[in-house]
């Protein structure tokens, strides 16, 4: 995958992720604003149910009260107007006519201003009766002519009809518009009646509530009322006949927030998750695509360092070939010895090469058999030391060794911890470009060893430090190789060290060199 491919399709993936989350913010705040609209919606309408029910029990109450004074009093009415409503109904069936007619009656009464304690001297107040009477008519077949049967006769009355409450509670409306609100209603009773509608309405929260007349509060609240402008919910009670009130029923919620949360708390959990999930996946799959093009590119420069180094050996075992078969070079022992000992060499360097690749394939295939028994880390140490002494001598480097350590027996397979070590020095020789100066340094600290091998190479970055376990990672010195290696050696040392309960860490600095440290568990 080429780099502009890849960076479009993390820009694509990353515009639709951020695109669903946004969406789902969208459609959580929508829920949101449309559970606030129907709680607002709920509480309007209890207030409205509750502002109708406090006047129509005031309403009520007068009209009982009115109605028991005109008993006792026998107060008289001071005019009287009539409406009369007349419908006719025939039955065919046995020839009769049924007749139905309203009386309606108004009356007006004047009574003192002691019984409703309004501050006047009289009050007159209309009142509406109802006189209902049904005929029932024979018709003569003959003539057609009605005959009434006044045994079929009845009137019947009512006290409390519709058209009385209506003219009664225009005059009340009228005559209580200035009364003291406190005098109509009590803190309690409006407290009772909300907490029934609301719960009614499926609003079970502490509420606090008042009545103000206009923007002044009056005596008709609770204890710990606030007036706020936008979490108060307010409806008109009391209304005169051009149905306007200077009084205003208020409540507010002090737990309405929590309450609107609590009715959209699982579908936020479940986008929370499920975008958590997908945040997490696709952050996932972009560290593995980052991850596998890096390992890529290391393979690639593997394959490059191999064919580099496999190319040298070749062309060396060909050229020495091609002189053996020379006529001269074959007569001669001594350069018969030397090709032929070029071409062993090469050979070996070649097999060395295929036998890292092929220890690490086994490694990570959980294949390679690694049997330990009781060694002394020091003799490793030593016989380590001895492969590359040719090397360092060569090179007029040293090696310097400081055994500190009492105790060295560890738990460790000869071979693969023998190759641990060289590999480790081998990468000290390799990366100094003056003589090699190496120091190993052994210690106890409680029932562990410490092994330090210390050089004055070239040392790394922080960066490399942090890569130089993994598998086929090199440092990038572009197409220049000088060094030979192809990043196995020390993914290699990790897995033994990690397979024989060690611990291994590098600590350096350009230009100045590097340690390697082993921690290592002894055995008694």
């Amino acid at each position: 995958m080429n780099k502009r491919l890849f960076l479009f399709l993390v820009v694509l993936m990353s515009l639709s992720l951020i695109g669903i989350i946004a969406v789902q913010s969208y459609f959580i705040n929508d829920s949101y604003q449309n559970q606030d609209k129907q709680f607002e919606l709920n509480v309007k309408r209890s207030l409205s149910f509750v502002a109708n029910t406090i006047e129509s029990k005031e309403f009520i109450y007068f009209s009982r009260k009115l109605k028991d004074y005109k008993e006792k009093t026998g107060v008289e009415a001071d005019s009287t107007a009539f409406t009369n409503l007349f419908l006719e109904v025939q039955n065919e069936e046995n020839d009769e006519v049924i007749q139905y007619s309203n009386v309606i009656s108004e009356e007006s009464y004047k009574v003192p201003s002691t019984f409703f304690d309004i501050g006047r001297d009289s009050i007159r107040i209309s009142d509406l009766s109802n006189k209902r009477t049904k005929k029932v008519f024979k018709v003569n077949p003959l003539d057609g002519q009605k005959v009434t049967s006044s045994e079929k006769t009845f009137i019947e009355y009512s006290d409390l009809t519709e058209l009385r409450k209506s003219v009664f509670e225009t005059t009340f409306r009228d005559m209580f518009k200035d009364y003291p609100i406190y005098k109509r209603i009590s803190a309690k009773t409006v407290e009772r009646l909300l907490e029934q509608r609301l719960l009614q309405d499926g609003i079970e929260l502490e509420f606090e509530f008042a009545i103000y007349d206009n923007d002044l509060a009056t005596k008709v609240q609770s204890k710990n009322f606030e007036k706020q402008v936008n979490t108060n919910y307010g409806i008109p009670i009391f209304r005169d006949n051009n149905n306007r009130s200077d009084y205003n029923l208020l409540i507010n919620f002090p737990e309405r927030r929590e309450f609107l949360f609590s009715t959209i708390l699982g579908m936020l959990i479940l986008s929370i998750l499920f975008t958590s999930i997908i945040i997490l996946a696709y952050s996932s799959a972009l560290y593995q695509l980052i991850k596998q093009r890096q390992i890529s590119q290391i393979k690639t420069d593997f394959i490059n360092n191999m064919t580099h180094e496999f190319k040298t050996p070749i062309a060396t075992i060909n050229l020495a070939l091609d002189a053996i078969k020379n006529p001269k070079i074959m007569g001669d022992e001594d350069k018969m010895r030397r090709y032929l000992k070029m071409i062993k060499d090469e050979n070996k360097r070649m097999h060395a090469q295929v036998e890292n690749v092929l220890r690490i394939s086994k490694l990570d295939k959980n294949e390679l058999n690694i049997s330990k028994e009781r060694i002394k880390l020091h003799d490793l140490i030593d016989v380590s030391v001895s492969h590359v002494q040719l090397i360092i001598d060569d090179r007029n480097g040293y090696v310097k060794t400081h055994l500190g350590a009492i105790k060295s027996s560890i738990l460790a397979n000869d071979t693969h911890f023998t190759n641990v070590l060289v590999n480790i020095l081998d990468n000290a020789i390799k990366y100094s470009n003056d003589a090699p100066k190496i120091d190993i340094y052994t210690e106890n600290v409680g029932n562990n060893i410490i092994l330090k091998i210390a050089d004055q190479g070239n040392g790394m970055s922080k960066q490399v430090q942090k890569r130089v376990f993994e598998k086929f990672y090199r440092e990038h010195t572009g197409n220049v190789h000088n060094v030979k290696g192809h990043g196995l050696g020390l993914a290699y040392v990790k897995r033994i060290v990690d397979d024989h309960q060690g611990h291994i860490s590098v600590e350096s600095e350009k230009g100045k060199g590097s340690v390697f440290t082993l921690k290592l568990p002894l055995i008694s």
